[in-house]
């Protein structure tokens, strides 16, 4: 059965006006370079693995990004099948809202080498990234991970962050790219027409994601979002500053874009797929478009924080979640990108629309336009984010 538009998804927390705020109002202490002794090493960091005697784990992720039965809600069936077949009992906590503000939650215990009392972790890539730099994420063991090795695809291996796979594996995914309503403007295809188009002048949003915003605007000046130079990004920065100084952007969102655009308050803007296909339930005429020039791909990522210490059974419900039988629940009720090879064949026994989906399974024709954003060292995150900010007036 398909669901209304759920007033807060999940890409709707990712990017609330904390994250920016909190990084820029420490000065980029956030990032690990003014908490002292942060940097730690798994040598000098040792974490103990009680699973074998203790058959349980503490799980945090973000809010509404878990199947529920919805004629009780407090079922989670593809967790509760995890519970059942493992007899690992899970304490599943919804305590990420933000990655900046868990960043903050969590930072004091992991700089000094202590426990969170989290065994598993959701967070973005940018923030995973960050965490790896810092040495607090614990390397995962291949041998206990065969459904991970078998079905992640091949677009989310080796990542820049993570070349190996040894240290993160995807939750979720999903495309940051164009969307507009037909209902008060005709199609867009590129990111030069959404910031030039006259009929959309002061109709139009993007994102505060600066990897996403970004990204999409270095795509479309012929550059690689993956790598690129500091030259490059002023450049794609100058295009949306003058976007900015025309009035063509009315605004920069987090997800609060979605309800304007369904009302037609809005014509175009940036957006992200898991949004675009649960407002266009309700509205066919709402439509998510790939750029010309490509779509920017993100991924959020489970991760064992150091200190945890029911790593084993950590990694044998990272490894249930790569059961395409499973997957393919979880994709059903979240709506974002499946990660898991397999998957699309098992929603067709679920919901063969949405196993017709290239948002939430998307062949190789379009994962081949999608790009990530280059992993940035501790001084380039700090000096986009600042440069970023201030064009968009946060």
């Amino acid at each position: 059965m398909r669901r209304a538009l759920r007033p807060l998804t999940r890409r709707a927390l990712l990017t609330g006006t904390v994250g920016a705020a909190a990084l820029l109002a420490t000065g980029g202490t956030l990032a690990g370079c003014g908490i002292p002794g942060a940097q730690q090493t798994g040598a000098g960091c040792v974490s103990e693995d009680l699973s074998g005697t203790e058959k349980k784990l503490a799980f945090s992720n973000w809010p509404q990004y878990l199947d529920v039965d919805e004629d009780d809600e407090s079922k989670r069936p593809s967790l509760d099948s995890f519970v059942r077949a493992s007899g690992i009992e899970v304490t599943y906590t919804e305590d990420v809202n933000d990655n900046n503000e868990f960043f903050g939650k969590v930072q004091h215990q992991l700089s000094a080498c202590q426990s969170t009392g989290r065994d598993l972790i959701v967070l973005s890539d940018w923030m995973v990234a960050r965490m790896i730099r810092l040495g607090w994420i614990q390397q995962l063991d291949q041998a206990n991970l065969p459904n991970v090795a078998a079905n992640l695809l091949p677009s989310l291996r080796d990542r820049p962050f993570d070349v190996g796979n040894e240290l993160a594996v995807p939750w979720q995914s999903g495309f940051a790219g164009l969307a507009y309503n037909g209902r008060v403007a005709r199609e867009i295809r590129s990111v030069d027409e959404l910031l030039t188009r006259p009929d959309l002048k002061g109709r139009v949003t993007a994102l505060t994601e600066m990897s996403d915003t970004m990204g999409l605007l270095l795509l479309s000046n012929g550059h690689d979002p993956t790598d690129f130079t500091t030259a490059q990004f002023d450049d794609a920065l100058d295009k949306l500053r003058k976007a900015v100084d025309s009035g063509q952007i009315r605004r920069f969102t987090g997800n609060d874009y979605a309800p304007d655009l369904a009302r037609g308050n809005i014509a175009a803007c940036i957006g992200w797929s898991g949004d675009i296909i649960q407002l266009g339930f309700a509205d066919d005429r709402i439509r998510f478009v790939t750029p010309d020039t490509g779509v920017m791909i993100w991924s959020d990522n489970m991760v064992v924080p150091r200190k945890a210490t029911h790593k084993a059974n950590a990694e044998a419900l990272i490894d249930h979640y790569y059961d395409p039988a499973v997957a393919a629940q979880l994709a059903a009720y979240v709506n974002y990108i499946c990660p898991v090879q397999g998957a699309q064949e098992e929603m067709e026994k679920i919901d063969p629309e949405l196993a017709a989906n290239p948002l939430i399974f998307p062949d190789d024709a379009m994962l081949a336009t999608a790009r990530g954003f280059m992993a940035l060292d501790e001084q380039q995150e700090r000096a986009y984010e600042t440069r970023f900010q201030q064009v968009i007036g946060a």
